[in-house]
């Protein structure tokens, strides 16, 4: 089980009292490395400055802190959409099939790139850089492994990625396999449009 890899969306009450957030209010998200999983925790600004404040990141137990601002869901959108990048991220972190790791790596790069993510950290569990992500929008937290992919491997990965970006998980006979699991290189013409694949070297962490 890569425990990791996963996604925590934003909690839509504070997860000390209870109270619902309301639309614009500012709360306080904690991130606890327990071991057999991340966990998240998002506080409202009273239940921070009465428990979480004062105090060192270690004391505390959390290995990640930000603020942000709760917005109300948006109504629920057209259920009939072209795969994306965001999409495909999400299917694959729920698969939790280590095979897909190397894929979901690059498209969060990609998503970073884009500014449709923000890394929030970098933590390391069990000897593994692990990086936390958020989405501004929905503020849902992505914690991907870092699968230390060497040069020579990114333009495989990157075709990989654009074979299910066209085809999806389940793509038809005809489709490319995809490399990695198949041992067979995709084809030139599967190369993402977006240009070369990304590097290796990350963005600032922000706060």
């Amino acid at each position: 089980m890569i425990t990791e890899w996963n996604i925590q969306s934003r909690a839509t009450a504070c997860d000390a009292c209870g109270k619902p957030f309301a639309d614009q209010e500012g709360y306080h998200t904690m991130l606890f490395d327990e071991k057999s999983a991340f966990r998240r925790s998002d506080i409202c600004q009273a239940c921070w400055q009465k428990q979480y404040s004062q105090g060192a990141r270690e004391r505390k137990g959390f290995v990640s802190y930000w603020q942000g601002v709760f917005e109300a869901p948006p109504a629920q959108p057209d259920p009939i959409q072209k795969e994306t990048a965001e999409s495909l991220l999400r299917k694959l972190i729920e698969l939790n099939d280590p095979r897909y790791i190397p894929a979901g790596y690059i498209l969060a790069v990609m998503l970073e790139r884009k500014r449709l993510l923000k890394v929030k950290e970098q933590v390391v569990s069990d000897g593994r850089r692990v990086f936390v992500y958020e989405q501004p929008g929905t503020g849902d937290v992505f914690t991907i492994v870092d699968p230390d992919l060497q040069l020579d491997q990114l333009e495989q990965v990157q075709h990989d990625v654009a074979a299910l970006l066209e085809h999806g998980l389940h793509p038809p006979e005809t489709a490319p396999a995809i490399s990695h699991l198949a041992g067979e290189p995709a084809p030139a013409e599967s190369r993402l449009a977006d240009g070369p694949p990304p590097s290796l070297e990350r963005t600032e962490v922000e706060n």
